[in-house]
Formats: C-alpha cells, structure tokens, sequence
C-alpha cells in the first residue's frame, strides 16, 4: 500500500501588532518674562514714589540705634536675622556699649552674651570687637562717611554700608536687602540677577527727590504687603502699575 504524505497545512501570515500611540505631553505654557513686559515710563515710576511717600512720608529703619555706630554695630548683626530679634538683643547691649571704646571694654565674651539670640552670634561678637578696634585705630572712634571705607570694616559689606550712609549721613544710597531684590525683580521696577544690579537699576530710575527715602520704602513694601510667599496684591498701593505677570488683581 502506498504511504501517504500529508502536506502541512499552510501557516497564516503574522498580523503586524498595531504600535501603541506616543503619548506626547502637552507643553506647559511658559511664564510671562519681565523682560517681555512694557518698561516703566518715568512719569509711572514718579507715581510710585509718590504714593509711597503721601502714604509714609518719613520712613523709619526698624534697627534701633542711638547714634552711627550703634546702627553700624546693628546693621552687621542683622545679617541673616530679623530686626525684631537685633532689637531685642541690642536694647541692653547699648546700655552699656555704644562707642568702640566702650565696646572693646565690654570684650568678645561679655558681648556674646548680650547677642547670643542672634544667629551666628560668635563670629558676628568677633566682627563688632575687631570693628571697634579698627574704627579707634584707623577713624579716631568715628563711623567713616565712605563706602569704601565703611566696606574696609570686619563684618560689613555693601549693603552695610549703604544703609549706614543712608540712615546716618543722609546719603542718596540704595541698600538692598531680600525684601528691596523682591520687590526690584517682582514689580519689574529694577530687574536683576544680583542685588547689585537691583542696585543700580533702582537708582538709575528713581527720581533725585525720593531717593533719601526710597530704600525705606522698598523695604517695608517689601516686608508688610509684596510678601515672599503670598503677596498681599489686594492692598498693594502700586498693584495697578506693577509689572508682575501673577499678581492677583
């Protein structure tokens, strides 16, 4: 008998799977740019001050001092704390301390104690002795009325001594601290990468006749209603000029 030979059944031919789709996430749309915003007209930034001033004519700093150098011995303690807490501190201290003299009298260690609420009190203690010494040594006990010199002094920097020559001479500077380069960079104002360039920028727009005041000003916005976190856009005095893309108003 023959054998017979089954021919295999054909195989069927693969059915490609189907690719499951790229899902491709939608781009999120990009924050408005300060840069991309209208600039501020002079006449709008006179506005500003000029609101600032008819709401607080006479700014006050909230360091509590008695005289150059005790603001000067303030401001280097306030770095990286709040006034509050240096006033609380320097209440007593000035008591018993407010020349060089008196203070290098008073020693590092004494002084820590009056200061130790206060962060960094220990290398902060070190900067007003070595300052004190150096303002008899080199200024005959005086607080010097230059930039360059006041910066030459342990512990202080730009800022230090802007405010200083602001609050004691009467000086046109533009001390920038946290709440001035919020404000600067928030509003648009003065936008910069660093705060001398806030620094710059504000002084460039600011009108000669505010600027005694300006820095105070800018910092109380700053502190009491342009917050870091929540800006209290609501009762800002300046919210129908500034610039903020986010603003709540």
């Amino acid at each position: 008998m023959a054998k017979i030979t089954r021919k295999p059944a054909p195989r069927k031919a693969a059915v490609p799977k189907k690719r499951a789709k790229a899902v491709t996430a939608k781009p999120k749309p990009a924050k408005k740019s300060l840069k991309a915003t209208r600039p501020w007209t002079p006449a709008e930034v006179r506005e500003v001050f000029s609101r600032f001033h008819k709401a607080n004519p006479e700014p006050k700093g909230e360091l509590e001092h008695v005289n150059p150098f005790t603001l000067l011995v303030a401001v280097v303690l306030s770095a990286q704390a709040t006034d509050a807490g240096v006033n609380k501190a320097t209440r007593e201290l000035f008591k018993v301390a407010d020349t060089p003299q008196k203070m290098l009298d008073l020693g590092e260690e004494r002084l820590r104690d009056y200061i130790k609420t206060i962060g960094l009190y220990r290398t902060k203690a070190r900067n007003v002795i070595a300052l004190s010494a150096k303002l008899l040594s080199d200024f005959g006990g005086s607080v010097p009325r230059t930039r360059t010199e006041i910066e030459s002094l342990p512990g202080a920097g730009r800022k230090t001594a802007n405010v200083v020559l602001n609050m004691a001479f009467g000086e046109h500077t533009m001390a920038v601290d946290t709440h001035v380069y919020r404000v600067g960079n928030r509003t648009g104002l003065a936008p910069g990468k660093t705060p001398l360039d806030v620094e710059l920028g504000l002084e460039k727009v600011i009108p000669a006749e505010f600027m005694l005041h300006a820095h105070h000003w800018l910092i109380l916005h700053g502190r009491y209603t342009c917050l870091a976190r929540k800006p209290r856009c609501e009762v800002c005095l300046i919210n129908d000029l500034c610039r903020w893309p986010e603003k709540t108003v």
